[in-house]
């Protein structure tokens, strides 16, 4: 059996989601879970709520369950560790997204924007940090279809240290970034907090400049 199954099987039959299995220098098998979560019944589009952490206690019962099943199936590891995601958690389904609507994430595209960039962005950029919506279907979409997400940002100039910054400046245009989980190298939440627990930016900011 694959490592992956193997993992999958413990991991959510003990009542977890897998988010990311890596395998790191000197043997390290590192396994990061976390709590399952079910869209709000009758709107799916709202994200998640605020919801309780993986414990070290959950992360302790998962290592044990799976030190036996891949020692039984004869796994090459030196070290496991079991651990809930971090700020920057991984987004590879489209459940993920759905999780995660109104957080400000940084996702890569497999492909540049070329033309699609309409002189709006630089044609060659992959990288942008928005905060993620979910469209609404089109009224003719097949009851299938694959849904369509999108971040929104604004790419506000660059101060320098001590720059004051004028009232009367306007604020740089929000633009939109459409786009499917197919068309995506990576997705994951922007690693951005403050005391009161992961930021939701609902005023669009603040936006890096290494992602222009």
């Amino acid at each position: 059996m694959a490592l992956k199954d193997i993992v999958e099987q413990i991991v959510t039959g003990l009542g977890y989601d897998l988010v990311e299995i890596e395998r790191s220098a000197g043997g390290l098998l590192r396994i990061t879970i976390d709590l399952p979560w079910l869209p709000p019944a009758g709107d799916v589009a709202q994200g998640a709520p605020d919801q309780p952490f993986v414990t070290v206690e959950d992360c302790e019962k998962v290592t044990r369950q799976l030190q036996y099943a891949l020692e039984v199936d004869e796994v090459d590891y030196k070290r496991l560790e079991v651990s809930s995601p971090g700020i920057d958690r991984p987004l590879r389904h489209n459940q993920d997204l759905a999780r995660f609507v109104g957080h400000v994430v940084d996702v890569t595209l497999k492909m540049p924007l070329g033309s699609a960039a309409a002189g709006q962005v630089s044609p060659t950029r992959k990288k942008f940090r928005g905060v993620l919506e979910r469209l609404a279907p089109a009224a003719d979409a097949p009851t299938q279809a694959e849904p369509v997400w999108q971040i929104v940002w604004r790419d506000e100039p660059v101060t320098k240290p001590g720059q004051k910054v004028s009232k009367k400046r306007p604020p740089a245009p929000t633009q939109a970034l459409g786009f499917v989980l197919g068309e995506l190298k990576e997705a994951r939440l922007a690693p951005i907090v403050n005391f009161k627990g992961r930021a939701q930016a609902p005023d669009l900011e603040p936006q890096p400049s290494d992602l222009n």
